[in-house]
């Protein structure tokens, strides 16, 4: 099989984000007098976009606000803390997105369900521009993950076709985007979806690098 596109999801799979996130919504529901756990969070919220997260937390426990209210206040939180943060690089990401970048015939993009504020932000403060042909994130697209769109819409810019590509996610939600656009996933599972159902994955991996060797050993492409 020829490789000529590598598509990273962002939080959770090229930078250490999800842990954030959960506490970005504990403070989100705590005027409500709602808490969720870390479990919950892990098996219905982790991965997906705010507007659903929104939508989920408000018909779970009956909240009085609205979708755009607690979407509003999570992007508020999530803004105060890029003004002065950015989340950290998985362990490997740098190497993974060296070693395509190395390769002239591979294209690398993003393509997440998070906000364009977000990714953006992890691309400036890591220095990571030169290494993207797109970033496909929230923003840019009518129904976000679990539905495929987000990587229909990458496979359009980079001009390819599916088989010619392979994602790399770590939430059944991407994996199950990433297949509905019949582009081979791996996943690497993390803390927060460990328990998570992979079985559409190509292959379940421990991590970025094991990801990296797993392409080698599988695709080839013109050096």
């Amino acid at each position: 099989m020829v490789l000529k596109a590598v598509l990273f999801d962002h939080d959770g799979t090229l930078v250490d984000s999800e842990g954030v996130h959960y506490q970005m919504w504990l403070e989100v529901l705590k005027p409500y007098g709602v808490s969720i756990s870390a479990e919950q969070y892990m098996q219905i919220y982790s991965g997906m976009p705010t507007v659903d997260n929104a939508i989920d937390l408000i018909q779970r426990f009956q909240l009085v606000a609205s979708v755009n209210e607690l979407v509003a206040k999570k992007l508020a939180i999530a803004h105060a803390y890029l003004e002065n943060n950015a989340f950290p690089l998985m362990a490997g990401a740098q190497d993974i997105l060296d070693y395509f970048q190395q390769q002239p015939t591979i294209q690398q993009a993003i393509v997440t369900g998070a906000g364009a504020q977000i990714v953006n932000a992890t691309v400036r403060y890591h220095q990571l521009a030169a290494y993207f042909a797109t970033i496909v994130s929230f923003d840019d697209v009518a129904q976000s993950k679990p539905a495929p769109d987000c990587y229909l819409l990458a496979l359009r810019r980079l001009g390819l076709a599916a088989a010619e590509c392979i994602a790399i996610e770590d939430t059944e939600h991407g994996v199950a985007a990433a297949v509905s656009a019949a582009i081979p996933c791996i996943a690497i599972p993390n803390a927060q979806s460990v328990r998570h159902d992979f079985s559409k994955a190509v292959a379940v991996l421990p991590n970025l690098a094991a990801a990296q060797v797993w392409i080698q050993e599988h695709y080839q492409w013109v050096v």
